[in-house]
């Protein structure tokens, strides 16, 4: 296949691997589509089985996607190249979700939680954020990673911490016994492979969020991965925790794909666990380029752990959910003046990529220039309701 290797935006094995996704389909069956990639060709399999949804509460899922019949839409590497196209052409693709809820985990790394920290202490305050970092190493350290959350050795050092007057909130989730999980994004509003991803136009210090993303059933069951980016606004969350929703809830600010890798032999759980996720920031208007990478063995809680701090028997997703896992992300490369560490600027691209599940692609726009949401719950129910008809 004629694929842009050096995005790798495939997985490194993807004549093996199970993948399967969304396109939005031109002609008399115009819109959503459920797809599996299957011998380099795109097939639509939305007429044996409706939604993400369903194919994931299928006991039989890898099974099922590995022989469902259906129309192709043509060779993959068309369809990836239609959706990097400015504008996107059809078939493009989707995310790779639908119905599901789309939920999030932060402060899962040692990393991210001092620079929860240092976002917290700076105020929203770009320019603090250098001193600040220095400061918070030479008071914590550099070993939180070795730390297991709630653990004897994590309360020992809330003691500490409290008793200096350094304790933050945001300890409290990386140390303590209960993560942090909260609504990313709603159901049918995160944007797919080539589109653009949203920053809110009040925002002047944002970055991107790599992670790996579990697709889990309505029974809890982690069904397959995929990628993500968490788009956070670091000045807002920075003023107060409370604006975490305004942070990290605005018109395309989620990007999910570009497929969902189901489960098997060749991909586990343990894959992930294992996984290097790469992230590449192509500046369009300054030639700055980022590369940096997190290492899923650093995380310091299991993405296992995770997924049972979400569903239980304290709370039920009956569509399934889509969970990121977070991100040790330290975005603290100088872009606009020394000390100020990063920020996007308009026009950015971003590469998120681990050689199991390919690469995310996304250019970086404003939240409020982006085509606004429109097709929720009731359009997708009645797009499908139309191709019922329509194949009679």
């Amino acid at each position: 296949m004629n694929v842009r290797t050096d995005k790798q935006l495939l997985p490194e094995d993807h004549e093996q691997a199970l993948l399967v996704g969304r396109v939005w389909r031109p002609g008399p069956n115009e819109g959503p589509a459920l797809v599996v990639i299957r011998g380099g060709q795109v097939i639509d399999i939305t007429a044996q089985c409706a939604s993400m949804a369903d194919l994931l509460d299928r006991d039989d899922a890898a099974a099922f996607a590995a022989g469902a019949d259906g129309d192709s839409l043509g060779p993959v590497d068309r369809v990836l190249a239609n959706s990097l196209a400015e504008p996107q052409t059809v078939p493009h693709l989707l995310a790779p979700c639908d119905v599901q809820a789309i939920k999030a985990c932060g402060v899962t790394f040692a990393v991210s939680l001092m620079e929860r920290v240092i976002e917290e202490q700076a105020g929203g305050d770009a320019a603090r954020a250098g001193t600040l970092r220095e400061e918070l190493q030479t008071l914590i350290g550099s070993d939180l990673a070795q730390i297991s959350p709630g653990s004897e050795q994590a309360m020992a050092l809330k003691t500490e911490l409290q008793a200096r007057g350094a304790w933050s909130q945001y300890m409290e989730v990386g140390l303590g016994h209960d993560a942090e999980v909260f609504t990313k994004a709603q159901p049918l509003s995160a944007v797919g492979f080539g589109a653009s991803v949203g920053l809110h136009p009040a925002s002047e210090w944002n970055n991107p969020e790599p992670e790996i993303v579990l697709a889990v059933d309505a029974a809890g069951r982690p069904r397959g991965a995929t990628l993500g980016n968490d788009v956070n606004l670091r000045d807002v969350e920075g003023r107060s925790a409370l604006l975490l929703g305004k942070a990290k809830d605005n018109n395309a600010s989620c990007a999910l794909g570009p497929f969902i890798r189901l489960f098997d032999d060749r991909f586990t759980l343990d894959t992930v666990r294992a996984a290097r996720v790469s992230l590449r920031i192509e500046g369009a208007d300054d030639g700055f380029v980022l590369d940096d990478s997190s290492d899923m063995r650093q995380i310091s809680r299991d993405p296992l752990d995770l997924v049972r701090q979400t569903i239980g028997a304290h709370h039920q997703y009956p569509d399934g959910f889509m969970l990121f896992l977070g991100t040790m992300f330290s975005p603290g490369q100088d872009r606009d003046g020394q000390g100020k560490g990063f920020t996007h600027h308009i026009g950015d691209t971003v590469t998120i990529s681990t050689p199991a599940l390919g690469g995310l692609v996304n250019r970086v726009d404003r939240s409020d220039r982006l085509p606004p949401w429109t097709f929720g719950i009731r359009q997708w129910r009645n797009a499908l309701a139309g191709k019922r008809a329509a194949t009679g």
